[in-house]
């Protein structure tokens, strides 16, 4: 492949979300998107204990099969012609095999490629050893102790290696976990030759890889106004066009269904971060708090402003762990009290068959979660469907044993003759438990990890990525509006409005916790929702499901702020036993608070008064 060395301008497309995204993205970047580089990021946390299972399973799995199979069987010839070079996070927990995966393939197209493994990521046979034992491995979040069973252990690598792997004349580089962000920052070191203090170019180029990492996120997809987008069944893929100094334009394919505008950016920008002005990787500690938002043309916007400071001198690690299985059972149930007769077969049911496990001298059920989706069970005390007729009953039962699920599994159907009437949906058979799988995540100094580059079956670097540490300073709160204008606007007539009509809001999750971006749709309405919508309101908006605390960051720069809710999602991912296990809802719920608005800013809202 040839190299697009020395280039004014290089050109990224982000053709993976996760683990199981479009089978059709990485062709229409190849074909449409007059690219440089071709990423895929696969690996979240879940995904990592997913793959280290499937590897237990198969010594030749552990890595995302659909990536050799599906994406590069259909465009590793294009890429190779047009001399798109490729990175993806797909080795998983097992890079060896998706090297070998890939080999096989490039043997069948006839192709003669530089296939090159990063390694060092995976620390689970090091987990009682020197190295893990003088870490301090509590977790960050709860404080609590290592378990003793792992189901993965990885440390989050940053982009260093990826970019020696380029420098190694790698066409195809394969890691296992890295940041998210990497996958992109790599090539821009490469291409650039940014070194690693450099960390204004570093903190650009690291936003550039935050925008891609999530796919059409960035150009429609779950976008708040998602009515804008043109076509969603032609969906967009996100392009970024790098300039040397870091600077970058979001853009689509031509002739695509995408939307890119400042507010479809910023979405993305502020999902799943926890303080903008300390956004901390294993490159660069991020500062975002004044990044600008600039449209340029249609489906084009330039991002200036992100800083950067040294990162500090530790890599982050998520270990996986089963903790007993659950069973997620749901049935359809319809006609008047719809919500009612649901929650009566539910308990009826919990209730039978926790009886039965005692008279068998089995332990009872750790914890259980009843949904009546329908009745905006989500929504909690700010539901306002209590009398549809029609609901989808859900509950999840929580237990360490597999026998006693599967007996619950079967113990299901008696209620389609035995409990209240309008039952129906029992066809797509019992459903099965499955491992309920918690994360644990801590610090380990990087120079404890190794990190191997190894092209062609020769390891060409075997190192570790040492930084310089930088100072963390926590920016909660953001600047105070100017007194007389909340003066002013205190004492003007208001009227309530839903909160979609002031903002645009993403949610996401980062273990347990949850994040809210909201950005205002006019830069008037930010010092209003300065004063308006605190930390306070947004905690007892969400009492009824965030245990823990809830803090507000400032992002000046595109008028927007970041909730930070701990202890908000029941454990969250594999590990929550609610419908919504990661907060994606959350941003939509959010939306519907209602809240006092002065008429004067009125004008500045979504629909302005009509």
């Amino acid at each position: 492949m040839r190299s697009s060395m020395n280039k004014n301008k290089v050109r990224i497309g982000g053709a993976s979300a996760f683990y199981g995204d479009s089978q059709l993205s990485a062709r229409q970047l190849v074909e449409k998107g007059d690219i440089d580089y071709l990423v895929f990021d696969y690996l979240a946390e879940v995904t990592m204990a997913i793959l280290s299972q499937a590897k237990a399973k198969n010594e030749k799995l552990g890595y995302a099969v659909d990536f050799v199979t599906v994406a590069m069987r259909d465009v590793l010839q294009d890429c190779a012609q047009k001399g798109i070079k490729v990175i993806a996070n797909a080795g998983g927990v097992n890079v060896p095999a998706c090297i070998e995966s890939l080999n096989a393939l490039c043997a069948q197209l006839n192709l003669n490629l530089n296939i090159v493994g990063v390694y060092g990521d995976n620390l689970l046979n090091d987990m009682r050893n020197e190295i893990v034992a003088e870490t301090n491995t509590h977790d960050l979040d709860n404080g609590n102790e290592l378990p003793n069973t792992l189901a993965s252990m990885n440390a989050y690598l940053g982009a260093q290696p990826i970019a020696d792997a380029l420098a190694a004349g790698a066409d195809i580089v394969i890691t296992g976990r890295v940041v998210d962000s990497a996958l992109v920052l790599g090539p821009l070191m490469h291409e650039f030759s940014w070194s690693y203090d450099d960390y204004n170019a570093l903190a650009q180029g690291s936003l550039a890889g935050h925008l891609l990492e999530c796919g059409a996120q960035c150009t429609g997809g779950n976008f708040t106004d998602w009515e804008q987008v043109p076509d969603f069944s032609n969906m967009s893929y996100p392009i970024a066009e790098v300039e040397p100094s870091g600077e970058f334009t979001i853009v689509i394919p031509p002739n695509t269904g995408g939307l890119v505008t400042n507010f479809t950016v910023a979405e993305q920008l502020l999902y799943e971060i926890g303080d903008p002005a300390n956004y901390l990787l294993p490159d660069v500690c991020c500062d975002f708090t004044h990044v600008s938002l600039e449209q340029t043309h249609s489906n084009a916007v330039r991002v200036c402003g992100a800083k950067g400071k040294a990162p500090g001198n530790d890599y982050k690690v998520c270990a996986t762990y089963i903790d007993g299985y659950k069973l997620t059972g749901a049935f359809f149930i319809a006609g008047f009290n719809a919500k009612q007769k649901a929650l009566t077969n539910i308990h009826a049911l919990v209730a039978r068959t926790g009886r039965a496990l005692k008279e068998r001298g089995m332990p009872p059920f750790k914890d259980t979660c009843i949904e009546i989706l329908g009745s905006e069970a989500t929504f909690g005390p700010h539901a306002n469907a209590e009398h549809t007729r029609e609901v989808i009953a859900k509950f999840t039962l929580h237990h360490s044993d597999t026998k006693a699920l599967y007996f619950c599994a079967s113990e299901m159907a008696y209620l389609a003759t035995s409990a209240a009437p309008g039952m129906a949906g029992f066809g797509a058979g019992r459903p099965k438990p499955q491992p309920l799988i918690r994360v644990h995540s801590f610090l380990i100094n990087k120079n404890k990890v190794s990190v191997s580059i190894q092209k062609n079956d020769v390891i060409v670097a075997h190192t570790t990525y040492q930084t310089d540490a930088a100072p963390i300073q926590s920016q909660k709160e953001a600047c105070r509006s100017e007194p007389t204008q909340e003066v002013q606007l205190e004492n003007e007539h208001s009227v309530s409005l839903p909160l979609v009509e002031l903002v645009c809001a993403r949610s996401g999750d980062k273990g347990n916790n949850l994040n809210i971006g909201v950005i205002a749709r006019h830069p008037k309405l930010f010092p209003f929702l300065n004063r308006a919508l605190t930390a306070d309101m947004v905690k007892q908006f969400f009492a009824y499901s965030v245990k823990g605390s809830v803090s507000r960051y400032a992002l000046p720069g595109i008028n927007s702020f970041n909730f930070l809710l701990t202890d908000a999602l029941g454990g969250g991912g594999t590990a929550s036993l609610r419908t919504d296990s990661q907060g994606k809802s959350a941003a939509q719920t959010l939306l519907t608070m209602p809240i006092n608005v002065p008429v004067s800013l009125i004008p500045f809202t979504k629909h302005k008064g009509e």
